[in-house]
């Protein structure tokens, strides 16, 4: 009964219990946009696109307006932009997104230093905080994560041949240009509603890591899109409350789970592919 009481202590405090539901809705929400982010190879947009959401937001903070709303703005407008700059190919992706990226955390970092007072919520913002997460912010990833299933549920053929033969997508009348901005503007405002609880440095891994573990278990394009949400889901709820018991910062937890998960998934994979190697071997 004592252990049965720790184990549940967490869901008496309202904060706790409004944390969790948003950190499980939005490592379902990281774990469906990570599929396009890792099949297209886009590893580094999560993480550039964290750090243009936190010059946003550390914009807002001195201006004493919404957070939500300058960094949510400067998201979009920052993916918007890398789309559009690497679109013309007068520079790579990934330049595009180092020039317009680092430039936006650069500006963050700046404000930071020149007004000390937002600081606190600057903190926030980068290492995300439980304690901050309201009844609104369930509201927020919630629409978001309905947005994002609507997404992929109606434009599904638009996102297979534009992620897997960009060739074939513009042949078959497919804007390949609007569907890349899509995306990049649904990670921006994935990033926005979810930095509360994991933290703009920290989202990118949230992006990255359920997906590619997902990747190594199936080569099926319609099974990634429910095995990496689910991953991410279970890994926050999970992460989550085992930051509470180990009075560890919930967004670090939560990646470190996912981490230990993808270790676990490679080791079993890579002793697959060595039996299957050694099976071809006996032939």
């Amino acid at each position: 009964m004592i252990f049965a009481f720790d184990l549940f202590e967490p869901y008496e405090f309202q904060f706790f219990r409004n944390g969790l539901i948003v950190a499980t809705i939005a490592g379902a929400l990281c774990g469906l946009l990570g599929v396009f982010v890792i099949l297209r190879g886009m590893s580094y947009i999560g993480h550039g696109l964290s750090h243009a959401v936190f010059g946003g937001a550390a914009a807002s903070a001195v201006m004493k307006v919404n957070y939500f709303l300058g960094a949510g703005i400067w998201g979009v407008v920052s993916g918007l932009l890398i789309a559009r700059v690497a679109r013309r190919r007068v520079i790579g992706a990934d330049a595009a997104i180092g020039v317009v990226t680092t430039a936006s955390f650069a500006l963050g970092l700046a404000l930071m230093n020149r007004y000390g007072q937002a600081s606190k919520s600057i903190e926030a913002v980068l290492f995300g905080s439980v304690l901050g997460v309201k009844v609104a912010d369930i509201y927020a990833v919630s629409l978001v994560a309905l947005l994002g299933l609507a997404v992929v549920v109606l434009g599904y053929r638009k996102l297979l041949f534009s992620t897997f033969d960009r060739d074939v997508a513009q042949v078959s009348n497919v804007r390949v240009s609007l569907v890349e901005a899509l995306l990049l503007a649904m990670i921006s405002l994935t990033i926005l509603v979810t930095m509360r609880v994991i933290g703009t440095l920290l989202i990118s891994a949230l992006l990255v890591i359920p997906a590619a573990s997902a990747r190594m278990t199936t080569n099926s394009f319609s099974r990634l899109l429910w095995v990496s949400p689910i991953i991410g889901a279970v890994t926050c709820f999970f992460g989550m409350n085992l930051s509470y018991h180990l009075d560890t910062s919930a967004s670090a937890t939560i990646i470190l789970l996912d981490a230990i998960i993808f270790i676990v998934v490679y080791a079993i994979a890579g002793t697959r592919n060595r039996a299957k190697m050694a099976s071809l071997g006996h032939l």
